[in-house]
């Protein structure tokens, strides 16, 4: 991996401190002497880490938004890795059709590939279909075992370098391989998953899922190693080292929702390092009626109560800076105390403002009044809609029935999901209206909240409610 400065940073000198300033968002960033060596080498061109603490330097960067991540080469070495595409199924025999289908047009040398179907006790004719197209038929060893078992066993009898997992009701683009392999050329990387599009956009619901799906995981690439954070890559999309996939024992047979973050999460813990990219798409059928939708939602709320007993160290974070925080607090309590709250609120962000730029001036960053105002608005911006995020994803059910005894709650809970909607909403740019989106926004809501909950009691375990508050993020020193 190789990286770059990012547009809007600069490496400034003044006196006798190096500064690498961001201006979007605004953050300025003291350099040690080592550091200030390391950034040097981007003002010439992309750097290059010649040792592991270099890429762990330039990765925390990377997440602050200082430097850019650049992949090496977008096009497939010459000695190409044989690959193992393995798609478990049970009674899909149309959308299996369609998968195998895909996959015969995707660009990669067929004499590398390996196409595994395991049948999980099919009632229909899936397991003939795919002997038709060629792929190779194994049994999982019972009924409806699920779709971690099945893969467990399709990796049992692969014979590939990689193993790539797809879903049956899951199409490929033709350059799903090729655009995530190269990601291999890092030999710290353990996995890589690329971008899950919808298929449909027929209903309601498929609009709100080709933009909203837990499947996705957005637009910008993502890298995840050592650490307590919870990102993850979802195993519609997954390719996988066949050696270290054996090496951490694959999926947990008995999960049936979860496996994939449980496996990504394993793979990381033994010091290895997942990618996602927003390249090698594929095609996924989400659930388009409400009903199997919010079903589908329950499920995914409650291996959290799974997840944490099985990863204790795991953690939920939230920045909480105290002045904004404060902030928050002074124009929240307007309504009830009057303007004199929002006369304070002014106050603190001014004295704030003048106090940074002050220690900007000292530093002679030249950054304006304006600017900052704005970056604490932007951040205090941000914290709202974190913050609004995390009650209706968490506490929406609990929100609901305590309205039912203090109306009042009904404001709370509309507030906060009128914020994180909002939001959502000019971010990911749906093709519905907005009173369309946010109605199935809502409903995703309380049914992925109540099924937290419903994981958590079944587990005994309430630690998934548990949020690790952080002052500010740490920044490489």
């Amino acid at each position: 991996m190789i990286y770059r400065l990012s547009p809007q940073v600069e490496l400034m000198e003044k006196g006798g401190a190096h500064l690498l300033v961001s201006r979007a968002p605004l953050c300025v960033l003291r350099l040690n002497r080592s550091l200030r060596e390391l950034v040097l080498r981007g003002t010439d061109g992309p750097i290059t880490p010649i040792s592991t603490a270099e890429q762990t330097v330039l990765e925390q960067l990377a997440g602050k938004g200082f430097v850019e991540r650049v992949r090496e080469s977008h096009e497939l070495p010459t000695d190409l890795p044989t690959v193992s595409i393995v798609i478990p199924v049970k009674d899909r025999e149309e959308e299996l059709a369609r998968c195998l289908a895909s996959l015969n047009r995707i660009i990669y040398p067929k004499e590398k590939l390996q196409i595994i179907v395991v049948d999980d006790g099919s009632k229909d004719l899936s397991p003939l279909l795919a002997e038709l197209y060629g792929a190779k038929v194994v049994p999982s060893g019972g009924v409806g075992r699920g779709p971690a078992a099945a893969r467990n066993v399709g990796a049992r009898v692969a014979t590939g370098e990689i193993l790539a997992f797809i879903d049956s009701d899951c199409t490929a683009s033709p350059g799903w391989l090729s655009e995530l392999l190269p990601a291999f050329s890092d030999q710290r990387m353990a996995a890589v998953g690329g971008f899950v599009d919808g298929m449909c956009r027929e209903s309601a619901v498929d609009l709100y899922e080709s933009v909203m799906s837990s499947l996705s995981l957005g637009k910008r690439e993502l890298t995840g190693s050592n650490g307590d954070d919870t990102f993850y890559l979802p195993s519609c999309n997954l390719l996988v080292r066949r050696s270290l996939f054996q090496g951490v024992g694959g999926f947990r047979d008995e999960m049936h929702v979860g496996e994939d973050v449980d496996l990504t999460w394993r793979l990381r813990d033994n010091g290895w390092s997942i990618c996602y990219l927003p390249a090698g798409r594929i095609y996924h059928e989400h659930r388009s009626t409400l009903r199997s939708f919010m079903s589908r939602r329950f499920d995914y709320g409650t291996s959290e109560g799974t997840l944490q007993r099985l990863h204790p160290l795991r953690r939920k974070r939230m920045v909480m800076p105290p002045l904004l925080v404060l902030l928050l607090v002074l124009c929240l309590s307007a309504p009830f105390t009057g303007s004199w709250s929002l006369l304070i609120a002014v106050g603190v962000l001014s004295l704030d403002v003048i106090a940074v730029k002050g220690q900007l001036m000292r530093r002679k960053v030249p950054v304006g009044i304006s600017a900052l105002i704005a970056g604490r608005l932007r951040a205090l911006g941000s914290l709202v809609y974190y913050l609004s995020y995390h009650l209706v994803r968490y506490y929406s059910l609990l929100l609901v029935i305590g309205a039912i005894f203090l109306p009042a709650l009904w404001l709370l809970f509309a507030g906060a999901l009128g914020c994180a909607a909002r939001v959502d909403y000019s971010v990911r740019k749906p093709a519905q209206s907005f009173p369309a989106f946010v109605a199935i926004y809502a409903l995703e809501q309380v049914a992925y909240g109540a099924g937290v909950f419903w994981g958590c009691l079944s587990r005994k375990t309430f630690a998934s409610y548990r949020v690790t508050l952080l002052r500010q993020i740490a920044l490489p020193s």
